[in-house]
């Protein structure tokens, strides 16, 4: 399967969101919060050319931290004496079916492709295997909706949950992806979940998955290094091995559709795993907004975007044609130059996936201190 259709039809759609669709981009919003919902997505489907929806943990943190959507759910919660951990299942859980009600439309029109909506796994569980498809299996139960993700972290732990989840015909999106080789056993655990799947008989078409290859964070780390060497060398690769990192995760998803094993599944009705560019808000003023959002424009993939990069591309994007398949030679050889200087990038990518772990259980903390408060204060 193909199809890289990423917008039903229909829609006024400023040009620079236009030109994305056009190319086979997908843009899904990272964002969602009960007073967007339902008008306020609904209208970005409609203006801004959005057919998909990304949260995690932070993104809920500062959606209960503010406002007053919350508040007779929590009257209600706190009235039936549930704790935190049951009323921020409640309540997240909610917001994503009614966003996936939302893109519902979305979903039919692209034949499933898109219209999706992810949920996180609670991200303490990041390193307990069993903890995390427990917790996939409930969020999937509970949201019932097949245009739903269920987020897993791309954790040595999260590999096998993923094939498992996978092969009961969970539909999942990958999280906390940062280097090359990382992606490379997400795409295999893919894999032999679909083949665990068809071997149980399951209809394979309804089975979806994307990998999150995170991007901005691995320049803010890269970059620090390159600084500190401070030569002319260092500086000349300096925002730009992000995307080469992310192009040659493309060239492995390209390379893998052609295996035989894969096109077996092709054949037998099985979708591809999509790469998803995430983290595409530029951390550092000096670069522009859409860079990483132009400079990774290629058929069949997903860009989430945070708000300020949404309108951005909205505003001023230009890229209407591939800027990835054609530029594997230059990003090799880019990573080769970084290793020549002496950065490992091993090293930094294991770290951002060990920081990115921490933010997202902090961030849960964090939701589950003023879920806790506001149940207090009701009761």
């Amino acid at each position: 399967m193909t199809d890289h259709r990423t917008t039903p039809v229909g829609g006024a759609r400023p040009r620079g969101v236009a030109l994305l669709a056009d190319a086979g981009v997908a843009i899904w919003l990272d964002d969602l919060s009960r007073e967007l919902l339902p008008d306020g997505l609904a209208e970005l489907v409609r203006d801004r050319g959005v057919v998909g929806v990304t949260t995690n943990p932070t993104i809920f943190a500062s959606a209960l931290a503010k406002g007053h959507a919350y508040d007779a759910q929590l009257r209600e919660l706190a009235a039936a004496g549930v704790d935190a951990d049951e009323a921020v299942f409640r309540i997240t859980t909610d917001d994503v079916r009614a966003a996936c009600d939302v893109l519902a439309p979305v979903h039919e029109a692209t034949d499933g492709v898109d219209g999706r909506v992810s949920i996180e796994v609670d991200p303490r569980l990041a390193r307990d295997t069993a903890g995390t498809l427990a917790a996939a299996r409930r969020l999937w139960r509970t949201v019932d909706r097949p245009n739903c993700f269920i987020k897993i972290p791309a954790t040595v732990e999260g590999l096998p949950a993923i094939t498992a989840a996978v092969a009961e015909g969970i539909s999942v999106n990958v999280t906390l992806i940062f280097s090359l080789e990382r992606y490379r056993a997400v795409v295999d655990a893919y894999r032999r979940g679909l083949e665990q799947a068809r071997a149980a008989g399951r209809d394979l078409s309804g089975i979806a998955s994307v990998a999150s290859f995170f991007v901005s964070r691995v320049d803010t780390a890269v970059d620090a290094r390159l600084d500190a060497l401070g030569t002319a060398e260092a500086v000349a690769l300096r925002g730009s091995i992000a995307i080469a990192n992310a192009r040659l995760a493309y060239r492995h998803h390209e390379e893998s559709l052609r295996t035989p094993p894969w096109r077996e599944l092709l054949a037998a009705g099985a979708r591809p795993q999509r790469p998803l560019w995430a983290s595409t808000g530029v951390k550092d003023p000096a670069y522009p907004d859409t860079l990483y959002v132009d400079h990774l424009v290629a058929p069949g993939v997903v860009s989430t975007m945070p708000r300020a990069t949404l309108e951005a591309v909205a505003d001023h994007g230009t890229a209407g044609e591939d800027t990835v398949t054609g530029a594997y030679d230059d990003a090799a050889d880019r990573l080769r130059r970084l290793a020549g200087l002496g950065v490992d990038l091993d090293e930094v990518t294991a770290r951002l996936e060990v920081e990115g772990v921490d933010k997202f259980v902090a961030s849960w903390d964090e939701l589950l201190t003023t879920v806790r408060a506001a149940l207090e204060a009701a009761r």
